[in-house]
């Protein structure tokens, strides 16, 4: 903790509570409320430590993720720090990519997190409540149990900033029934929390006002010392508060997306996309996202699907990391922060400025990995622990 940071003020606040047969629970909450819980590299470094310690600790029974605040659980990465090291690799005249040594630590660091999160040992119950974007995405995917409330809102909203759906996206969007996932990827279409649910993307619905009971209700079990014991009751309790969410628009829609998003190729889905003729505002809104989106970020997001179908997650993990530092380096994303956030102007000069300019071509370069695989930063994951600490 930095000099002179209370408590209060730490990026990520972690609480021990004691519960029934001497087991406890952890709780980690996300402390940056003014900036929708935005997560950044102090967040991700505390966060990836203590979640070692809890996996390691045998009285812990399960973890539960939340986010401080109303409006958020985490509305995506710290995007301004991002866009400091992006200014500062462009003026230093850099081209490697590994060169962007803050862009490289935060993926390395989050995707971590992330993975982590996947591959934890015991139950992990993500809170997604409010506003829950990108990275905030990133977090809850990976949780054994992830609920969703009245006022929960999940998108990958990363080609109106010139990225792709990273975190894993390019691994969770190709679960997605239908061709929808294609269809989240290219238009940042907001889910509200029945489609969160269709998706693939969270579990249960729970009312926001019954936080306060399932936390108090976690204290009250009797948690044994076996990680499927404890998966099996933190499921039973959580069902005993769930309720039905209203059936949402992406599957309202499900057919006509489907056909929308059909074939092997990129330029007709777009196009198709763009002609669509309805009355439907959330279908407007998915439209006017993507024409206004950048088509490099669409180009990534296709080849990103297509290339990781069949890859388990530690490799999809390794190749969004290659393709995020080349963004960082050399693609639009700090033009997209600089017209959403920066100056606010809303009006990003992308380049490539057109989707036939964004060709499959124009793709190959982000895929280059300047490093031998068994020295990727993230050739590490997936392996047992005795391995990783040998690696």
């Amino acid at each position: 903790m930095s000099a002179g940071l209370t408590a209060d003020e730490a990026p990520v606040l972690f609480e021990e509570r004691s519960a029934g047969n001497g087991m406890r629970v952890g709780i980690a909450t996300l402390n940056a409320a003014r900036t929708l819980n935005g997560f950044s590299l102090p967040m991700a470094h505390l966060l990836h430590e203590r979640l070692l310690a809890w996996a390691a600790d045998a009285g812990i029974a399960l973890v539960v993720l939340q986010g401080a605040g109303e409006k958020a659980f985490c509305a995506g990465g710290d995007l301004h720090s991002l866009y400091q090291s992006m200014r500062r690799f462009c003026e230093d005249g850099r081209s490697d990519i590994r060169d962007n040594t803050y862009a490289a630590e935060f993926f390395d660091v989050e995707y971590r997190v992330d993975y982590l999160i996947h591959s934890f040992p015991k139950p992990v119950l993500c809170w997604a409540h409010g506003i829950v974007m990108g990275g905030g995405i990133g977090l809850m995917s990976g949780a054994s149990h992830r609920v969703v409330s009245e006022r929960s809102k999940l998108a990958f909203p990363e080609i109106t900033v010139g990225l792709f759906p990273d975190v894993g996206g390019s691994w969770l969007l190709q679960r997605v029934p239908g061709r929808a996932g294609l269809f989240l990827a290219l238009t940042g279409a907001l889910l509200n929390p029945g489609d969160a649910i269709y998706a693939g993307l969270a579990d249960l619905h729970v009312a926001e006002a019954r936080r306060g009971e399932v936390f108090d209700a976690l204290l009250d079990v009797a948690w044994s010392r076996e990680p499927d014991d404890n998966h099996t009751r933190l499921t039973a309790l959580l069902q005993s508060f769930a309720s039905d969410a209203p059936t949402g628009p992406l599957l309202a829609n499900a057919a006509l997306i489907d056909e929308l998003c059909d074939g092997d190729a990129l330029e007709p889905i777009v196009e198709r996309i763009g002609a669509l003729q309805t009355d439907d505002a959330w279908l407007q809104a998915a439209q006017k996202t993507l024409a206004a989106g950048a088509p490099g970020s669409a180009r990534l997001g296709f080849e990103l699907q297509r290339r990781c179908a069949g890859m388990d997650l530690a490799a999809v993990f390794r190749t969004e990391y290659t393709v995020a530092l080349h963004c960082a380096a050399h693609g639009d994303f700090a033009e997209g922060i600089r017209a959403l956030l920066i100056d606010k102007d809303r009006n990003p000069a992308w380049q490539p400025a057109t989707l036939a300019q964004a060709s499959s071509d124009w793709a190959e370069a982000f895929f280059i990995s300047p490093w031998p695989a068994d020295q990727h930063p993230l050739a590490d994951l997936g392996l047992p622990a005795l391995e990783r600490s040998l690696a």
